[in-house]
């Protein structure tokens, strides 16, 4: 812990004194980073924020505003209901974000952003159609493909008893 500043030194003196202590100490030596150069960034205001997000492996839609974050969400509800096994799923699924949705309208500081709830029948009516689809393409395969025949016919084992 650093010692308090005495009151007849000026801050200037004794912060060069930590520095030189700390540099004496070898507080300094080995840092990551040392001998580099500083990244040139440009114009970007916002490079902290952006290699934070890169190195923490987070998206920059968790600093969106709900609304918009609800928008994203239903633009990706078709895709993200498609692996889902069954019709009760599909509903809890679009039951949580409509309720989601619902919240954030009732919100009294929320953003002009146009949002709306999600019409249950038609998420299930696509995903009933891609469900179909994907079906058939299964059955395609399954035809294409040439049955492998035996190449002699089996045999069957009859089971005796040995006495």
């Amino acid at each position: 812990m650093t010692e308090r500043k005495r009151p007849d030194v000026s801050f200037e003196t004794w912060i060069e004194r930590q520095i030189r202590v700390a540099q004496e100490r070898g507080d300094f030596d080995n840092l990551p980073g040392a001998g580099k150069p500083i990244p040139d960034h440009g114009s970007d205001e916002m490079w902290w924020l952006k290699s934070y997000l890169e190195r923490e492996g987070l998206s920059g839609e968790a600093l969106l505003p709900p609304e918009l974050q609800l928008r994203k969400e239903i633009e990706r509800l078709p895709e993200s209901v498609r692996t889902i096994p069954t019709e009760k799923d599909v509903r809890q699924v679009v039951a949580d974000l409509n309720r989601r949705v619902a919240a954030c309208l009732l919100s009294p500081e929320r953003l002009p952003v146009p949002l709306h709830k999600v019409d249950v029948d038609e998420v299930l009516d696509a995903w009933r159609a891609e469900r179909k689809r994907r079906r058939a393409q299964a059955e395609e395969a399954l035809a294409a493909t040439p049955a492998i025949k035996p190449d002699s016919p089996r045999r069957r084992f009859r089971w005796r008893r040995i006495r």
